[in-house]
């Protein structure tokens, strides 16, 4: 097995022994990339010379005895996270040439662990898609099938995993945009409960419902990379001051007498066959490790598209105010006044699908429709949440699907806006509910693709899903397999 192959837990046992030296890690990872990347676009940013002087920094570190899980292990970020000195594009035009002047709170947390940042990842223009398609810097191809997609708007995130161009990632959910690619990319992804872990030195997208979470190639680096982030954050009033308790303790303490809800209302009329099969084998799997099985209902879920597209394009169309040339990014003034200044600058900075949602959000809080529609929709909001909270009134945690259908492929839903949307659907209910929710690999389809299958808890209940997911894992041992690039790209993964 080469060093890429590995996992935090298994590479933190060859560092702390000496048998291998974050440098040499390091220098792996820093091949792969430069050998995949031209095929999946995944990275952004590389940050080779800082990425080997923090491995070396590592090295004395772990000499020292100053040892955390994660040091000495090179990582990478979604092009959301503030870094300081680092370009910081959130896959926009408008932010080409801005670099941070500060880190994030969670990049923060991570450096102080002794992570190498191996550097920024492809995204969807400031989190908008689920395709990875919506980026600047062109679209991120899918690991498994490179003439599809691997999800969004988190797409770099999962696929540099999947790939080996990182041991994990962190990545941020508003909508599924760390679940749908880990299901698309066969990785696992979380997404924390809302305030769990802080958005400080995030770029905003939608700010009640944005949460920073990780993806990884298994659950004990999942559950290893949120312990990192999690706590409370004093810089951001989001974030929940209660304690975070320690995942890997009670990660292996199996399922026996949980009870698991099925929500009648995800397994719908256009659901894929396939994605249907792996979610029932699923079920057989939890059964026979001891869980009961109860089928509940999410009776509001048919309105989450719709409720979750106003709330999320208004808080856009506000966030996105602050880009107009002048503070910060990309300017174009060509002497016509300030608000010509503004129009020109935002016209060359901003993609399609970012202005097509600024609109449906000015449109949504403008006089005479705010509360037709946006308040209207946060009274939804209320009722899907209240939705989620019954039913765990009856189970302790919920399955589902995590997409419709296996990735598909690149261009194939760019002409039809809703039909994208759709793609979400068994996503954003849990960023409407403000819970948590994790992507596990549940299988593959049989043209080779994978299938991510959902477990959904109760707020903060971040360490009890991640022992069901751990239970079913190795039960199933679904994350073990990895996608095959072609030879001019490193050789079989």
């Amino acid at each position: 097995m080469q060093l890429i192959d590995q996992t935090i837990h298994q590479l933190h046992q060859r560092l702390t022994s000496g048998e291998i030296s974050s440098v040499e890690l390091t220098e792996a990872f820093l091949v792969r990339i430069e050998k995949t990347n031209e095929q999946l676009n995944s990275y952004i940013t590389i940050c080779r010379e800082q990425a080997l002087a923090d491995a070396a920094a590592a090295d004395l570190r772990l000499k020292s005895g100053d040892i955390d899980l994660l040091t000495g292990i090179p990582l990478a970020l979604k092009d959301i996270f503030n870094s300081e000195g680092l370009r910081t594009t959130c896959g926009s035009k408008i932010l080409d040439n801005f670099v941070a002047p500060y880190d994030a709170t969670a990049v923060e947390k991570l450096k102080q662990r002794g992570a190498v940042i191996l550097g920024k990842l492809n995204m969807d223009e400031f989190a908008m898609g689920s395709s990875n398609e919506n980026s600047a810097a062109g679209p991120v191809r899918n690991p498994w099938d490179a003439e599809r997609v691997p999800g969004g708007s988190s797409g770099g995130s999962a696929a540099a995993v999947a790939a080996r161009q990182a041991v994990a990632t962190l990545g941020t959910d508003t909508g599924g945009s760390i679940r749908q690619p880990a299901a698309h990319c066969g990785v696992v992804g979380l997404k924390p409960t809302y305030g769990r872990v802080s958005r400080y030195g995030v770029i905003a997208y939608a700010s009640s419902l944005d949460q920073v979470g990780p993806v990884a190639r298994d659950v004990e680096d999942c559950a290893i990379m949120l312990g990192a982030v999690a706590g409370y954050d004093p810089a951001d009033s989001t974030s929940v001051d209660c304690p975070v308790p320690d995942y890997l303790a009670t990660l292996k303490d199996g399922v026996q007498g949980k009870k698991i809800g099925l929500p009648k209302e995800y397994f719908i009329e256009g659901l894929d066959p396939e994605v249907k099969d792996a979610v029932y084998q699923a079920i057989d799997t939890y059964r026979q490790l001891g869980a009961e099985i109860v089928e509940v209902s999410l009776p509001h879920t048919d309105y989450a598209v719709a409720c979750y597209y106003l709330i999320a394009t208004a808080e856009a169309s506000s966030n996105l105010a602050r880009y107009d040339g002048v503070r910060y990014g990309v300017r174009v003034d060509t002497g016509d006044g300030l608000v010509n200044m503004y129009q020109q600058s935002r016209a060359a900075g901003f993609g399609d699908e970012v202005n097509r949602r600024i609109m449906l959000g000015t449109y949504a809080l403008s006089s005479g429709y705010y509360d037709a529609y946006y308040l209207k929709a946060q009274k939804v909001r209320t009722l899907i949440r209240q939705d989620f909270l019954d039913a765990f009134e009856q189970v302790d945690l919920l399955l589902t699907p995590v997409a419709p259908t296996p990735a598909f492929k690149i261009v194939e839903k760019m002409d039809d806006p809703l039909h994208m949307y759709l793609s979400d659907i068994f996503t954003i209910p849990v960023n409407l509910a403000g819970t948590c929710g994790l992507s596990l690999p549940g299988g593959f389809s049989s043209e080779g693709l994978p299938i991510g299958l959902q477990l959904i808890g109760k707020p903060f209940a971040e360490a009890e899903i991640l022992q069901a997911a751990w239970a079913f894992e190795s039960a199933a041992d679904w994350s073990g397999r990895f996608p095959g690039l072609s030879a001019d790209c490193g050789g079989e993964i």
